[in-house]
């Protein structure tokens, strides 16, 4: 079992939320986040004065998959949240050493 976690932008959720439940996903976590990278921030102005925008707005998901939708997956995310440009994020994938239903208290790949 593996852990799929990407950073991508707001705009680009609905497009990676369709390409992986397409493959099957049947549950993913959503969270809005804030950060930077080489895309840096912005300055902005308001009422005259001007400000940096360090921090910008993302989005995290989270995807808990057997071995085999891996690589699936992270080609689905890939496609649906790249744009070209600097600041489309980055996906990170990790082992789970153990999922357990809270519910039922079923574990392993069942309990995803």
């Amino acid at each position: 079992m593996k852990r799929i976690d990407a950073v991508i932008r707001p705009s680009q959720l609905e497009e990676v939320k369709l390409r992986v439940t397409a493959l099957g996903v049947t549950g993913l976590t959503v969270s809005e986040v804030r950060g930077f990278g080489r895309q840096k921030g912005h300055t902005e102005t308001y009422r005259g004065s001007e400000y940096t925008v360090d921090f910008l707005p993302k989005i995290f998901v989270s995807i808990a998959v057997v071995e085999e939708l891996v690589d699936p997956v992270v080609d689905a995310i890939l496609e649906g949240a790249r744009t070209g440009v600097i600041g489309d994020g980055k996906i990170f994938v990790t082992s789970l050493h153990e999922v357990i239903r809270i519910r039922t208290g079923e574990r392993g790949p069942g309990a995803i």
